[in-house]
């Protein structure tokens, strides 16, 4: 039995002397994690650093967007105010223009028949001229 328990023993140590070695490996190895892991948490706040950098700047970009569309609409609607005024201002031209229309085709009329009269006055006229010379001249005929 001393054979076996020295085989025992010998087994016994050998595996504590291994378990020894890997926990002196994973603490060995912790140092390295834990210097990957101070790291990895730096890179992750310059990252986080730098992400909320561009969100800020996107969100200046969106600012600068916003502010120039409400001026573009501001733009847009005293460019329709106005267009509605110049519609306004063509309606009222319009009924202007018409009437003047409607006058000068009146007046057109008037000057026809103006001078239609002013001809039958002169044609009346000569005839009254002729009739008198021929009854003057030729009292005869």
């Amino acid at each position: 039995m001393t054979v076996k328990t020295a085989a025992w023993r010998k087994a016994n140590l050998a595996c504590k002397i291994a378990i020894d070695n890997a926990e002196k490996d994973q603490l060995l190895q912790g140092r390295d994690s834990l210097r990957q892991r101070k790291t990895t948490k730096e890179s992750l706040a310059e990252s986080a650093s730098n992400i909320t950098e561009s969100l800020m700047g996107i969100s200046r970009m969106m600012s600068q967007q916003v502010q120039q569309s409400e001026e573009t609409v501001q733009t847009l609607a005293n460019s329709s105010r106005t267009i509605l005024e110049a519609n306004e201002e063509f309606k009222s031209m319009s009924g202007t223009i018409q009437l003047g229309r409607k006058l000068i085709t009146k007046y057109n009329r008037r000057e026809l028949t103006d001078k239609l009269l002013i001809f039958l006055a002169l044609a009346l006229f000569l005839a009254t001229v002729l009739y008198i010379l021929k009854k003057r001249l030729f009292p005869f005929l």
